[in-house]
Parts: C-alpha cells; structure tokens; sequence
C-alpha cells in the first residue's frame, strides 16, 4: 500500500488573534506558530480517528463473514476512510460531509477499475496491472483543475486503484469493496461531524508560481513517469514498483521549480522517515502497541506539517507506514528498506517527465 498517498497544498491556517496571550512554553509557542489554533492537530486527530473506526468495523465477524478475502476488509476500508479524510478541505460539516462521502465513492471506483481491468492486463508478454495506476496517476494532475474535491476525487481513485493492486483484489472482491465503501463513509464522516465547529480549515489560495503547466499537461507528466516505471520493471523486478509510481504522481506541481522542491522535500524526508522506522522495527515486535501510538502520532503531524511542510510530512508518512507494514507482519528488510529508493526513482522520474513534458511558449506567456 502507499498508502500515498493525496498530497493536496492546503494554505497555512489563519494566524491567532493579536491579543491572545503569548506561551512562555516553547514547545508550545512552536506548536501555535505552525498550527495556530490547533485546527491541523484536530485533523490530524481525525484522520486517526477515522482510520480507527473502519480498522475496527471492518474486522467485527458480522460483517466480514461470507466474504471471500474478509481479512483484507478492514485494511481497505481504513485506506478508503484516512485518505477520504486527508483530502477533504471544506470549513462547514455538511459540506464536508458530503465531500467526504464522495472521496470514498471515488476511492471505491478506483478500485473497481483495477479489479476491472487487471485481468486485461496480466499473462506473458503484458505490461502488469500497474499499468492501471498510469490512468489513476493522470487524473489525479488533471482533475486539479476542476477544484478542491475534484482534486481530491481524482487522488482518491488512484488510491483506490493502489490499495487493490496491493492486495491482488479479484472479481469476487468487488461485494467487499462496496462494503468497505460504506464502512469508510461512516467512520470518516462521524469524527468530521464530531470536530465540528473546532476545525476550520483555510480556503484554498492560488498557486503563486508565474507560468502554472495546464492540468492537463500535469496529468500526462504524472502518467509518463508511471509508464517508464512500469517498463522499467518489467525488464529489472523493482521491489515495489507501486511506491515509485505513487512518488512520481504526488511530485507534479504546477511549475518546474515546484515539482522540482516537492521532489527534494520528498527524497528528504523519506530519507529520515524510513531509518527512523527501521529502528522501531523491534518495537513492532515486542511492543505494537507502542508502535501503533508512535504511528498515530506521526500522522497528527503529517496533517499538521502537509500544508507549508512537505518534507516533514513525507517523513512523518514515511515512518508510519514502516512501522504499520512491520507490526502487522511484514519484517523483510529489503522490503522496507525499498521505500527509500523507489522514492528516489519516482521523483526523477516525475521531475523528468516535468521537465520534458512543457507547454508551448504562446500557452505559457497567456497564462
């Protein structure tokens, strides 16, 4: 799973009011600096929150009876619920809510499609099903055009379409992915309407870069890159070819110099995140549930550091899926120790691609 991730650039919160009372605590006055308010910590809350509930509900026997890979339900459903959560934006909770339940709508589409179009796909002499996730990778640069939730509709299919790669979902899957659908739309909707008046994220603001790349052309930058990777393994076995493919759609930014700092920020901070991870790794094994505390900490911070801090928040996913990967069984070194280069692979290759792939000068001086 990458879980990658939707990277969407939220504005930083409205700052505090002159006259509130300055901390003599420090940590606490660089917690009010980054986060005044407290709004991206709430989020950061509710994405663990929302996480949770589908985890949970998703392993209750009442509901994942009769299903044919039931054990996979409840890692679907939290996917569905976190990500649906990360890239909801609004102020108000019924439009919240209903954006939220559209995002997992799409994330369910999204793996409907891979499950559809997988077979089409596999046998000798055929690219793999990974090539499915070109077509995620697209929308998720094209759809930014159309707004907030389009953006995130498109993100949240391609996150449907990895979590299906990942778990090998086949046609008799799909009943358990309408059922992850709905229990993902409940647990991520009942922590927004809790939060309430308490998170109020920022409008979003326009991208500051002169000459902005069309949408269009953001989503085939991210869909050449995922090409490349695609033949790239299929002639050298990359051990995760899904992550590099995850990197290279979340690096494409509306201009060269911003895909070209997502890509540093990016390598940065997978660069701290995985070793730290590493290190837990016999945490997971003797105490996971220190670990899973340890993971929902980093997410409060991914939520917090996201908006203005892509490098903390890479490294804050980074060590969380790490961790989640080993405490749940996977303790292969080389496995985990792969995010780190397939990192680095899809950010060149997404910062090739956005090098290459350029609109015409008469296109970029109407801008």
């Amino acid at each position: 799973m990458r879980w990658n991730m939707n990277n969407l650039q939220l504005p930083s919160d409205v700052g505090a009011p002159k006259d509130q009372p300055r901390t003599t605590n420090p940590a606490l006055g660089w917690l009010e600096r980054i986060d005044p308010g407290a709004h991206r910590r709430i989020k950061g809350l509710r994405l663990v929150t929302a996480y949770s509930i589908a985890a949970m509900l998703g392993t209750l026997p009442a509901i994942s009876r009769g299903l044919a890979h039931g054990s996979l339900l409840s890692v679907l459903a939290a996917g569905f619920a976190l990500w649906a959560s990360v890239s909801e934006g609004r102020t108000t909770r019924p439009e919240s809510s209903r954006d939220l339940v559209l995002l997992v709508v799409a994330s369910a589409l999204g793996a409907a499609m891979m499950i559809a179009f997988s077979p089409m796909l596999t046998g000798p002499g055929r690219p793999g099903p990974e090539l499915i996730l070109a077509s995620g990778a697209f929308l998720v640069g094209y759809l930014k055009r159309f707004g907030i939730l389009a953006a995130g509709i498109g993100s949240q299919i391609y996150i449907g379409q990895l979590l299906a790669y990942g778990a090998r979902l086949t046609a008799i899957d799909l009943s358990m992915v309408g059922i992850a659908g709905l229990i993902a739309a409940l647990a991520a909707t009942v922590p927004r309407l809790l939060s309430g008046p308490a998170e109020q994220p920022a409008a979003p603001l326009a991208n500051p870069h002169d000459n902005e790349t069309p949408a269009l052309l953001m989503g085939m930058q991210a869909a050449v890159a995922a090409t490349v990777i695609v033949a790239l393994n299929d002639f050298f076995h990359l051990t995760e070819s899904a992550w590099a493919i995850t990197a290279c759609t979340y690096v494409i930014a509306s201009s060269r110099s911003g895909t070209i700092d997502r890509v540093r920020r990016r390598i940065l901070g997978t660069a701290i995140g995985v070793p730290l991870g590493l290190a837990c790794l016999p945490l997971a094994i003797h105490a996971p549930i220190a670990v899973w505390m340890a993971a929902a900490l980093a997410m409060i911070i991914y939520a917090m550091a996201l908006p203005e801090r892509y490098d903390i928040a890479c490294a804050a996913y980074a060590f969380t899926l790490i961790v989640t990967m080993a405490v749940s069984g996977e303790h292969s070194l080389k496995l985990l120790a792969s995010r780190s280069w397939e990192t680095v692979i899809g950010g060149a290759l997404g910062l090739g691609a956005a090098m290459l792939i350029v609109p015409p000068r008469s296109s970029q001086l109407a801008q």
